[in-house]
């Protein structure tokens, strides 16, 4: 990490200034000739960002700057913050909207997907713009927050969805926007008696963590149980700031998550992720998933085999604690949602006994009790409760007394490339 005032750009900034989350957020570098004025880019950085001047926009903190070598094209910060031409190459199974979310919307900004959770898109802006942005499509389309009438009727279709305990606060970056215009939807959405748990999905604490202010903790507080999960993807991204504002929110009781994505030639290595996620849980962040790389347009570039993904679990699992392991999923193309992927564990497995192999190896054989299935769920309070509410998807298949139990929705079946249903056709998406 370079000293900014060693940078002719920002000699003359204040330290006040400097640590002013707006400041960095008005200062963003956007163009070539300002990033000629911190790194020596490459004809091919260049190429990408005349592309990008086309399209999904450029944006980086000076704070995320800093954190940019500025001789090597290879550093991991600069390949996450500067387009390179790649991004004009599409692939043909890459998707304008990967998941799909615009198809589970039903009100705008709003993805319901899951029975009991859904993402709420509160602003299109960004304090830096990821170039592995899955949400591309729709980020750093306009500066600012989505209109107040825009959130007023997706917090009352919240309120009139008896099933949704969960929100997640997305966007863009939630903590672009004001304290107060946060309040606004915090308050309002705690007004709703089943809405239990609010999260914030922000990279705040990795591109602007001056953002991370002891009156935005102040204000979060007061509206418990909050959960933040963010999105550091290098070990070389815990700064002191981004580690001391990970602290603030441990300390305003906040438990704090983090999402990584697996990236081609910026973390697609064990020993990357090991020490990252060794760092975060000394910063007190519990590494949470690990993503491939979505389908989006423009991000072939970035995307590794799958078997990457496996690899680094089985470099992971064992050899460092548990809770510093995070799920390792797939966003299924079309909307299927996350699809957790590990190494396999079981090597046979017979009625009685299973065998089973360690991180190491080792080969072990462990019985099943002879005294067989104990739970009576027929006379459990929660079972019979779960029962009358009904279930979906597998856990429907498992608690159907028949083979094959009537499906209460139609299965479809998409194609990679185009996202069409091969079941039903007529452009159906699922």
């Amino acid at each position: 990490m370079r000293d900014y005032k060693e940078i002719p750009l920002w000699r003359m900034v204040s330290q006040s200034d400097w640590t002013d989350w707006k400041w960095q957020i008005r200062n963003r570098l956007r163009d070539l000739d300002e990033l000629r004025q911190v790194i020596k880019l490459t004809p091919e950085e260049e190429a990408g960002l005349k592309h990008a001047s086309k399209g999904f926009p450029v944006g980086i903190t000076p704070y995320y700057a800093t954190l940019m070598h500025p001789d090597n094209p290879a550093c991991p910060m600069r390949r996450q913050g500067l387009p390179l031409g790649d991004e004009a190459l599409l692939s043909p199974y890459e998707l304008y909207d990967p998941l799909d979310e615009e198809g589970d919307s039903p009100v705008p900004f709003l993805t319901h997907r899951y029975p009991d959770r859904v993402l709420f898109i509160i602003t299109e802006m960004c304090p830096m713009y990821c170039r592995h942005c899955t949400r591309r499509r729709l980020v750093g389309s306009h500066e600012g927050s989505i209109p107040r009438a825009a959130v007023d009727e997706a917090i009352a279709y919240i309120a009139r969805t008896p099933a949704v305990r969960d929100v997640l606060l997305s966007g863009g970056d939630p903590l672009s926007l004001s304290d107060d215009r946060l309040e606004y939807i915090l308050s309002s959405l705690r007004r709703i008696p089943h809405v239990e748990v609010i999260r914030f999905g922000t990279r705040a604490p990795v591109t602007n963590p001056f953002r991370i202010t002891d009156a935005f903790c102040a204000m979060i507080e007061k509206y418990h149980p909050i959960w933040v999960n963010t999105h550091f993807n290098h070990p070389d991204e815990l700064t002191p700031a981004a580690v001391a504002a990970c602290n603030k929110l441990s300390r305003a009781g906040v438990p704090v998550g983090n999402q990584s994505v697996l990236l081609r030639g910026i973390n697609d290595c064990p020993n990357i992720q090991k020490a990252l996620v060794l760092k975060l849980v000394k910063a007190r962040v519990r590494p949470y998933y690990l993503y491939q790389c979505d389908l989006a347009q423009g991000l072939e570039h970035f995307r590794t085999p799958v078997a990457k993904g496996l690899e680094i679990i089985e470099h992971l699992r064992g050899h460092i604690s548990g809770y510093a392991v995070p799920t390792f999923v797939i966003d299924a193309p079309g909307g299927g949602g996350k699809i957790p992927l590990s190494p396999s564990y079981i090597i046979s497995q017979s009625p009685g006994k299973i065998v089973l192999r360690n991180y190491e190896g080792r080969i072990f054989s462990y019985p099943d009790p002879q005294i067989g299935e104990t739970h009576d769920a027929e006379h459990c309070a929660y079972c019979q409760a779960a029962l009358k509410k009904g279930s979906r998807g597998v856990a429907a298949l498992l608690d159907s007394q028949s083979a094959q139990p009537k499906q209460s929705e139609p299965v479809h079946t998409l194609d990679p490339i185009t996202s069409a249903c091969t079941d039903c056709g007529n452009g159906c998406v699922g």
